[in-house]
């Protein structure tokens, strides 16, 4: 179990948190009114679903880098083009340009993609199964958005440029009222934080979290400590969607009885849908200039 795998990181992707100071501007207009922000949450929060729906189709380039060491140890970088493959994300290593290092590798791992994506478009059990699970994440995550309208208090900070665009700054903090439905939902309570909306766009386009009080998963199985930190940058990726540039994950905690510290900075780059297996199944084959590529069906 990696630990950003665990249900935090999929909490902490709507919900962010950080102190730091507020960077305001000169003259900050006036706050929304409780009407006008919560029908600006529903909008966000409906594209939000979007977006998801979206990443799930579209692949990118990623650069994961990753410290294992005490800080200003080297990070280990990896750069890998990151396909959907309909029960999970094939990751290609490339060079730091997008492009094969070594040809005959990447034609490989080529092949070994269109293979996944044959059995993902069959219809078979096990194809059912690993589809049904994928759902219930998705359910899960959803349910934790959802949550969101009344899990934390919402109060205006700012408006702040971003280029030429406008953002407004938003401090989250849990809900002394929200009653959580399940464990998942029970993190709103120790995690607090700021989020930045393109009003124009109603999209999510930054967000900060911090972790306030020690989290537990699975009893004593695993902890994540006070103190930990996330962050994630997005912008209009692809035509009225909205992904993730930049994340960056500082968790330190401990599974079972061992410590285990997770310093990461991806950048994601180059956003291009590919579609839904046999749709992406058809790209793979005439990238590999297969003969019948023209049939997306296996």
């Amino acid at each position: 179990m990696r630990p950003r795998t665990l249900v935090l990181f999929t909490a902490c992707m709507f919900i962010c948190v950080v102190a730091l100071p507020a960077q305001e501007l000169s003259q900050a207009q006036p706050p929304q009114t409780e009407a006008e922000k919560r029908a600006l949450l529903e909008r966000v929060i409906a594209n939000q679903k979007k977006n998801d729906e979206a990443q799930n189709t579209s692949e990118r380039l990623e650069r994961l880098e990753t410290r294992k060491g005490p800080p200003g140890t080297p990070p280990e970088v990896k750069i890998s083009r990151a396909v959907p493959a309909g029960t999970g994300v094939d990751r290609i290593p490339v060079g730091p340009d997008g492009k094969p290092v070594d040809p005959a590798a990447y034609h490989a791992e080529l092949e070994k993609l269109e293979r996944s994506l044959v059995w993902a478009s069959e219809d078979g059990r096990a194809q059912h199964d690993a589809y049904e699970k994928i759902a219930k994440k998705q359910k899960d995550r959803a349910e934790l958005i959802e949550a969101t309208r009344t899990a934390f208090l919402y109060s205006f900070v700012a408006r702040e440029p971003r280029g030429d665009r406008t953002l407004t700054k938003y401090r989250m903090e849990p809900n002394p009222a929200y009653k959580a439905t399940s464990r998942s939902t029970a993190i709103f309570a120790k995690v607090r934080g700021f989020v930045w909306i393109d009003e124009a766009a109603a999209q999510l386009a930054r967000v900060e979290v911090e972790v306030t009080d020690d989290i537990s998963f699975g009893g004593f199985l695993a902890k994540v400590y006070k103190g930990s930190h996330l962050m994630q940058e997005r912008y209009e990726m692809l035509p009225g969607i909205w992904l993730a540039s930049y994340s960056q994950y500082d968790f330190d905690g401990r599974r079972l009885f061992v410590s285990f510290a997770v310093h990461e900075r991806t950048f994601y780059s180059q956003y291009r849908r590919i579609g839904p297996p046999k749709e992406a199944l058809f790209a793979i084959r005439a990238e590999l200039g297969k003969p019948g590529s023209g049939n997306a069906d296996p």
